[in-house]
C-alpha cells in the first residue's frame, strides 16, 4: 500500500506519551509538513508556536484545565512534552480550513517519523484571552489571529488502538 495512504490509515490520536523529549530533527520535519499544507488562494496564513519549554508548557496545561473545567492537576496535554500551536489569520475567508489542513498534516507527518500526536481543541478560547493575546504580540505576531488547535507531540507510551471500522453510508457517487 502506498505510505501516505498507509499513514492515514494507521495513525491514531494518542493521549499517553512518555516524558522523553522528540528529537529536533523530527520536530522540524513535522513542522516543515505543516507549512506545506494547503491554504485557500495560497495565502499560507498560518502560523505555528513551537513550545519545548517546560515550564511554559506546564504554565498552558494548567490554564487550559482551567478554561475546560478540568480538575487542579490534570493535563490536558496528556504528558506530551511538546505543543505545536496553529494560529490562523482571520482576516483571510478561509482561515479555519487553512489552520485545520495544517493540523491534519502534523499529525499525519509525526506518525510518519514515528511520533505519537493529538489534536487538541479550543485554543481558540485560549488565545482570545488579553494575556496570550499580549504573548503573541511579544513574539512578533500582530493583527487578529485564532487558536486553531494544539497538536501535541511525544513518544507513546502503550500501545495504540487499532482504527476502528468505518461507518457504511458516508459515500456518495453520482457517475
Amino acid at each position: 500500500m502506498n505510505a501516505v495512504l498507509e499513514a492515514i490509515k494507521n495513525r491514531r490520536s494518542i493521549r499517553r506519551f512518555k516524558p522523553d523529549m522528540v528529537e529536533q530533527e523530527k520536530i522540524e520535519q513535522i513542522v516543515e509538513a505543516g507549512l506545506y499544507a494547503a491554504s485557500g488562494m495560497n495565502k499560507q496564513s498560518t502560523k505555528i508556536i513551537v513550545v519545548k519549554n517546560k515550564a511554559f508548557r506546564d504554565k498552558l496545561s494548567a490554564e487550559k484545565a482551567k478554561i475546560d473545567g478540568w480538575r487542579d492537576g490534570d493535563d490536558p496535554f496528556y504528558g506530551a512534552p511538546v505543543i505545536l500551536i496553529v494560529l490562523s489569520d482571520k482576516s483571510q475567508g478561509t482561515y479555519v480550513y487553512d489552520g485545520s489542513l495544517v493540523m491534519g498534516n502534523l499529525m499525519l507527518a509525526a506518525h510518519s517519523v514515528g511520533v505519537g500526536s493529538c489534536w487538541i481543541c479550543r485554543a481558540k478560547e485560549f488565545f482570545e484571552q488579553p494575556e496570550y493575546q499580549k504573548f503573541l504580540k511579544s513574539l512578533g505576531i500582530e493583527g487578529d489571529w485564532e487558536g486553531v488547535g494544539y497538536c501535541i507531540l511525544g513518544y507513546v507510551d502503550g500501545k495504540p488502538q487499532k482504527a476502528p471500522k468505518r461507518k457504511e453510508n458516508r459515500v456518495y457517487y453520482i457517475d
